[in-house]
């Protein structure tokens, strides 16, 4: 999905906003239609994260067989 950050030249709120095609978003706080694209985060498994969704937070690997 095209979700974009954005920040407001006129009142400086920082925003998140799905844009699809063309559409133009607009400030949330102060309506402002002048938005400055900030570079997104990029999201990263944490240490010790199996990244799996099993709910096992004892692997230690990529593998939850000896968990079970």
């Amino acid at each position: 999905m095209p979700i974009f950050d954005f920040r407001c030249s006129k009142c400086g709120h920082e925003f998140e906003e799905l844009v699809f095609g063309s559409d133009r978003p607009v400030c949330p706080k102060c309506g402002g239609k002048k938005l400055v694209k900030q570079p997104s985060a990029v999201a990263r498994k944490g240490k010790g994260e199996s990244g799996g969704g099993s709910g096992c937070s004892g692997c230690s690997g990529g593998s939850c067989s000896s968990c079970h």
